[in-house]
């Protein structure tokens, strides 16, 4: 009676006398009544929200049945906390009717993942679903029928194959994620070889990421052609458009379809225990066993529909994003737009109250909180989880940076023999490799270019025994992909070994296909002691290669040579020993090869001729004359190559390059690793366009820096950036790694920069738990050039046995690195995304005073 009394008291002091009905108080009474009523389950909704709900709604709320009869739902909201829609699984799903959030709102069933993906009417992806049976060509001789097919979970599409391998199992299916585009009509080296045979819109190729070679086929009528293309695109921009809790929706509920083998829409606990397998987390047996049990409301051991949902949310909860809700919020139930504001403003982003209000408006999901200018910990973990706290600021998503400035002061994103998909010696060559290329914002492709039999030139790897693809093939594709990424100038370095004759006929194919967006005059009549812009330049292709000046120029520089003909000291007369066309030296504009002949005084240089360097030649170069090297690429563009001894498409380190402002550094994309990673992090700001401004001591004629001392001087800036690795989240296994096998993760935290800021450090293994990973590693590194310092993120399993397994990294700028509480979004070693795999990390970056430190074990917090 007592209790009751007590009860009453508090509720008529609340809601009668209270004048400060939406003040702070008022909302702490109702927190404090609602912790009262924890033991007493029979109440339905929050108090929070009925003392301020209509008199009709409490009375229909009162005929509802208790929570504790009702499948899904937890203890926790039982005890009337207050919480948004739905939680970490999508609407918060009900078994049989639709039920009431904690804002009183409907909320809707639970649909399957493809109709959360792009919804079951439409059209194209319905018919994937059904699948189609259609040829799949791999030569003139060998075409299958094969039968495709798009699979429940709206990603997956299966290949059907009669290959029994491991390794053929693995090509039987792709997710549309890997698909880099879809190429209409007789496009590839194979269709366009079988055209008149085929009808050019019945073909279509996949081009997938990474090393995969593109699928072929052959569909049974023009209609089915465009469902496949259009549903590949439209899956893909969905994709691409879900926000992090979507893409974890869907994560958890495709494991969870693969857990249910007899498909009956329940779980055993011998289910469950395959499920945690499959998402990478071994459980303590007896923790696994309560957890089931406690969710297990019907008592007949399975769980079903609500009672699956409210196990994965509790699997999913993330108790590090709880402890940073607790300490900014003044009551530890929600977040004021006060104490909003105190963690927008520790995070170094707009504390002004219109962005707080904003952000509750957009994020809380509660209806309750969000009126009264609340932010709830459900709220506080989609705002956390969202776009606007990854590690890279959204903003450089865009183009951002000064594209007024001259060629010579950006930093060029540049492959190096595009056409190769492998090794040096026997891979194929391949059209393929410059759609890659280009669509990942690379400005700079090179073409080796060898006369063809049939009068027309070819591209391959000159005496070796890679294919060979028509020259006109690559400049087709060339000009469709040039611009889909980025909108400012590609270079074609072309690695010129033709004839007179076939080196005419290439300008001819130059000057038909690309038409206006091939570069043959200035683009001002007006003489300059400078290159271009990027703006200026805009949607034009410039041919870089050797150019007549008044008589035939022949010359042997270290522009004529290439990686291949170091390597080979019988080899053929190379592009320096043959004339050049007159036809082809008039498309070279601003990017004429000249030998280097040392640094001579600057001004006496033209500012378009521009000379390419073997990496040892560079590293020589910035070793004996760093600050030379410096200056004359402030005004000139150097271009560094592989060695001819990397057989393998192994790369060197750009890094080297860049401290010496070298703007195209040239590697090898088809080979991934560490080179790799911290080529896309260099080109990840700036919209990804393949330009970004070099620092500013980089850029002037009368620079001081050097990239071998770094003491002092131009650039030098003492920093301490200090890292703490809180947790990981839904980590992959090996491709390797059997089914059953769970990772032991690690993380490696490394910069890169100039030689004395290069460092890296590493937390402890957490065993057996790829799923929730907790480290709680705190690392400090002090830094000299901090706006030449890249941070690399870096994930392993360890083994014991053998060299640690890749798991996932991220690679950023130092200065696009945001402070404060952060989501590394994890990639594969391809550049893929492996959502909605990632690290949540604490940044801290100010000014230090200290002496370098090399080495330094992680502080544990």
């Amino acid at each position: 009676m007592l209790y009751f009394l007590k009860l009453t008291t508090l509720l008529f002091v609340c809601v009668v006398i209270c004048p400060i009905r939406k003040s702070n108080y008022y909302y702490y009474w109702c927190c404090y009544l609602e912790r009262s009523l924890r033991r007493n389950p029979r109440r339905v909704t929050s108090l929070a929200e009925r003392v301020t709900a209509p008199q009709q709604q409490r009375r229909q709320r009162r005929r509802r049945r208790p929570y504790k009869s009702r499948p899904g739902v937890s203890r926790r909201r039982a005890a009337g906390r207050v919480r948004s829609r739905g939680g970490m699984l999508g609407k918060g799903s009900r078994a049989g009717s639709p039920g009431k959030n904690g804002a009183g709102t409907s909320e809707p069933k639970s649909s399957d993942p493809l109709q959360n993906l792009v919804g079951q009417d439409h059209e194209d992806v319905r018919v994937m679903m059904e699948g189609t049976a259609m040829m799949k060509v791999r030569s003139p001789r060998w075409q299958r029928r094969r039968m495709m097919k798009l699979l429940d979970d709206g990603l997956t599409v299966w290949c059907e194959s009669n290959k029994t391998s491991s390794r053929a199992k693995s090509k039987q299916s792709f997710l549309v994620t890997e698909v880099e585009c879809v190429r209409e009509g007789c496009q590839s080296e194979m269709l366009r070889r079988l055209g008149k045979s085929l009808k050019e819109d019945e073909c279509l190729t996949i081009v997938f990421k990474g090393p995969r070679k593109g699928l072929d086929l052959h569909c049974p009528s023009p209609e089915a052609a465009q469902h496949w293309s259009r549903g590949i695109r439209t899956l893909q921009e969905r994709v691409e458009n879900m926000s992090q809790p979507e893409k974890l929706n869907h994560w958890i509920r495709g494991y969870l379809k693969q857990a249910d083998e007899n498909k009956d829409g329940k779980m055993s606990y011998e289910e469950v225990q395959g499920l945690l397998q499959m998402i990478n987390i071994d459980l303590d047996e007896q923790y696994a066993r309560s957890l089931f049990t406690n969710c297990d409301r019907s008592k007949d051991g399975r769980l079903e529909h609500g009672e699956i949902e409210e196990f994965c949310r509790e699997l999913l909860r993330r108790p590090e994003l709880d402890a940073v809700f607790q300490r900014f919020s003044a009551n530890g139930t929600v977040l004021s737009t006060v104490d909003l504001r105190e963690f927008l403003r520790d995070q170094g982003e707009d504390d002004t109250l219109i962005h707080a209000q904003s952000l509750i408006s957009t994020y809380e999901h509660n209806e309750w909180a969000r009126r009264n200018q609340y932010m709830t910990a459900n709220g506080f973990t989609m705002y956390m989880l969202s776009k606007e706290n990854d590690v890279l600021d959204p903003e450089q998503g865009r183009v951002n940076q000064d594209m007024n400035q001259p060629l010579a002061h950006y930093f060029i994103s540049s492959s190096h023999n595009t056409y190769l998909t492998k090794d040096q010696l026997l891979s194929e060559s391949s059209t393929e490799p410059y759609i890659r290329a280009l669509s990942s914002g690379c400005r700079c492709v090179e073409l080796d270019c060898w006369d063809g039999d049939q009068g027309e030139p070819i591209i391959f790897h000159g005496h070796t025994l890679t294919s060979k693809v028509p020259f006109r093939d690559v400049v087709e594709t060339i000009a469709e992909y040039a611009f889909k990424a980025s909108p400012f100038p590609v270079i074609l370095s072309l690695e010129n070994h033709c004839s007179p004759a076939q080196q005419t006929v290439m300008a001819q194919i130059l000057r038909s296909v690309l038409g206006d967006k091939l570069l043959t005059k200035p683009v001002s009549s007006k003489l300059s002691n400078s290159l271009p812009s990027p703006e200026e330049l805009r949607g034009k292709i410039m041919i870089k290669g050797k150019k007549l000046a008044g008589e035939e120029e022949s010359s042997s520089s270290s522009d004529g040579s290439s990686s291949e003909d170091e390597s080979k000291p019988d080899a053929k007369p190379r592009t320096g020993d043959r004339k050049v066309s007159p036809e082809l030296s008039d498309l070279v504009v601003y990017t004429r090869s000249v030998p280097f002949k040392g640094f001579e005084p600057e001004p006496n240089k033209p500012p378009n001729e521009m000379t390419s360097f073997s990496e040892s030649e560079a590293l020589r170069l910035i070793k004996d004359s760093g600050k030379y090297f410096v200056r004359h690429n402030s005004r000139q563009l150097s271009r560094i190559y592989p060695s001819g001894q990397r057989l393998q498409s192994s790369n060197y380190n750009p890094q080297d390059m860049w401290n010496a402002g070298c703007q195209i550094v040239a590697l090898n994309f088809q080979t991934p690793g560490e080179q790799m990673d911290l080529n896309r992090g260099r080109f990840l700001p700036n919209g990804r366009c393949g330009y970004v401004l070099k620092p500013r001591f980089l850029c002037q004629p009368d620079a001081e820096f050097n990239p071998e001392n770094t003491g002092g001087g131009p650039g030098h800036c003492p920093t301490l950036l200090t890292i703490k690795v809180i947790s990981g989240q839904q980590l992959p296994k090996p491709p390797e790694d059997k089914p059953s096998s769970i990772v032991d993760p690690m993380v490696w935290v490394e910069t890169y920069g100039a030689p004395i800021d290069n460092n890296r450090k590493k937390t402890h293994r957490i065993d057996n738990n790829g799923f929730n990973p907790r480290w709680d590693c705190t690392f400090k590194f002090q830094l000299h050039v901090p706006e030449l310092v890249m941070v690399r993120f870096l994930v392993e399993d360890h083994d014991y046995t053998s060299s640690n397994d890749f798991l996932g990294q991220f690679t950023l700028p130092l200065t696009s690195l945001r402070p404060g509480y952060r989501h590394v979004k994890l990639l594969n070693a391809d550049g893929g995304s492996l959502s909605p795999a990632s690290l949540f990390i604490h940044v801290k970056i100010g000014p230090s005073h200290a002496s370098p430190t090399k080495k330094a074990s992680p502080q544990k917090v």
